[in-house]
């Protein structure tokens, strides 16, 4: 029973590794593309907002995914071995596919095919995630298209958001300390763009962690054999230990959704994400960042698009006097591409997201549990 506790552990700590490599790259993507910080100090701040949001908020879903969706008299410490392990497997062979992954949901269909073949589902808890499952990206959908049809404009001019090529501001950490060098001809508009985009980096690394520490650790605790809060520590530790080595690699690729986008753009839909998801974590609700992140992305291109079809109607010649007025006016932001936010390759991403890493991984969990009763 000990070595096995053991193996959970470490099994949980891959879980959590690998959470930390993927969930650095999507909160911390623009601004290594922008340049606005090195992958070290991407890391630092990952680790220090992860480990916030984990230990504050991560609770209430680590309390939810751990007790409250599989019966207790069923949740051994072999079956939490089980759900990890599915777990595990299933990112790992999603990665190598590349196919878009919701670790939570992963974490969730799981347990809930360990939970199948120990008949002891609460499929009222269940019923609860999955309605909120569907509610989250309709409802990220749904304000960033508001935005981007009616406020996308407004929010780039109140704000002040700038679209600098490279970074202006760049956050290094040299000998263990932080060291911030601003370009001599960075004006205060640019760099009001990149403390925000870093503020929002570390706001999604929040909601990583508080969203994440659960689908790491929640079968341990579930089982009965480590505590909350050791179980906590070890997630965090993992997440941390996962942005420092795996997110060097990731950084670029699993930010690249975001990285292409206009600073305000990528301002607002990972806004809108992290908030979705910080208050589903809150209500102990295990949600998907990525998901909520996608499907605003979505959103703000199809409302640009529909703001490009109401301008269609044929407008009089312009006086030379509106003309000059018109060259005069300064724009805040270079706006989305309405193609290239709304592609059709995208949907098909959210819809991988929402049923073929899950039903994989509870298959496997059923499959297992099944053969071992």
């Amino acid at each position: 029973m000990e070595d096995l506790l053991i193996a959970g552990v470490f099994l949980a700590a891959f879980v959590g590794i690998n959470i930390g490599g993927s969930s650095t790259g999507v909160a911390f993507g623009p601004a290594i593309g922008a340049n606005a910080i090195t992958q070290v100090g991407a890391g630092v701040l990952m680790s220090i907002s992860a480990i916030i949001g984990g230990w504050t908020i991560g609770r209430n879903v680590v309390t939810t995914v751990g007790n409250d969706i599989v019966a207790t008299p069923v949740f051994s410490l072999s079956a939490g071995f089980i759900v990890l392990a599915c777990i595990g497997v299933t990112l790992l062979v999603a990665n190598v596919l590349g196919i878009p992954t919701s670790t939570s949901m992963v974490a969730v269909g799981a347990m809930v095919g360990m939970g199948i073949g120990n008949a002891g589902v609460e499929w009222g808890v269940l019923v609860r995630i999955a309605r909120w499952w569907v509610v989250a990206p309709v409802l990220a959908f749904g304000i960033a298209a508001a935005i981007g049809r009616w406020k996308y404009d407004e929010i780039a001019a109140f704000g002040g958001i700038s679209e600098p090529t490279t970074s202006p501001v760049t956050l290094r950490w040299t000998a263990g300390r932080p060291e911030l060098e601003i370009a001599e001809d960075a004006s205060s508009s640019d760099i009001w763009s990149t403390v925000l985009l870093l503020v929002i980096a570390c706001y999604m690394g929040f909601s990583a962690g508080a969203s994440n520490v659960a689908n790491a650790v929640a079968p341990l605790v579930g089982s009965g054999m480590v505590s909350l809060d050791a179980a906590i520590l070890v997630a965090v530790g993992a997440i941390s230990f996962g942005a420092f080595t795996i997110a060097r690699r990731t950084m670029a690729t699993v930010g690249s959704d975001l990285t292409a986008l206009p600073m305000t753009a990528a301002v607002v839909v990972a806004t809108i994400g992290a908030t979705i998801t910080t208050g589903l974590s809150y209500l102990g609700i295990p949600a998907s960042l990525a998901l909520s992140t996608v499907t605003a992305i979505i959103g703000l291109g199809w409302g640009r698009a529909q703001r490009g079809k109401s301008r269609v109607a044929p407008s009089p010649p312009a006086t030379r006097e509106e003309t000059v007025r018109c060259e005069k006016t300064p724009s805040y932001a270079v706006h989305p591409s309405a193609v290239t936010l709304f592609q059709g390759s995208m949907v098909a991403r959210v819809l991988a997201v929402w049923m073929i890493a899950p039903l994989a991984a509870g298959g496997a969990a059923l499959a297992v549990t099944i053969s071992l009763l």
